[in-house]
């Protein structure tokens, strides 16, 4: 016999796991014009000169909620953020490093974090 006390909150916890929002994950698609861009990118050479250090994601469902573990999509319709890679540092918002390695990732400028939002 399963006691009411027990049942309401077994029902409180499983309605709070269905309604947890989840977290957007940086999924982030490369547009060939900057005028189509949500946010202009450059790439450093240097991981001391970056805003944030990315991860590449090999698969969407390892990508990251803006803690710099980004998957590239194929589709701009799949993607969160539309990015548009700069030449110069100068024409940027958000300057990057890619790393080789996940625990690399994350923001080492907190304050440029709303930019992938």
């Amino acid at each position: 016999m399963v006691h009411f006390k027990h049942l309401s909150t077994f029902i409180f916890a499983l309605l709070s796991i269905c309604t947890t929002p989840k977290a957007h994950a940086q999924v982030v698609y490369s547009v060939n014009y900057a005028s189509d861009a949500d946010v202009k990118v450059f790439v450093s050479q240097y991981k001391s000169d970056a805003d944030l250090v990315v991860y590449k994601a090999q698969y969407k469902s390892d990508a990251g909620a803006n803690n710099g573990v980004w998957y590239f999509a194929d589709y701009r319709s799949d993607a969160k953020k539309k990015i548009y890679f700069t030449e110069y540092k100068s024409d940027a918002q958000l300057v990057i490093y890619f790393s080789e390695y996940k625990s690399d990732a994350g923001w080492k400028n907190k304050s440029k974090q709303q930019l992938m939002y």
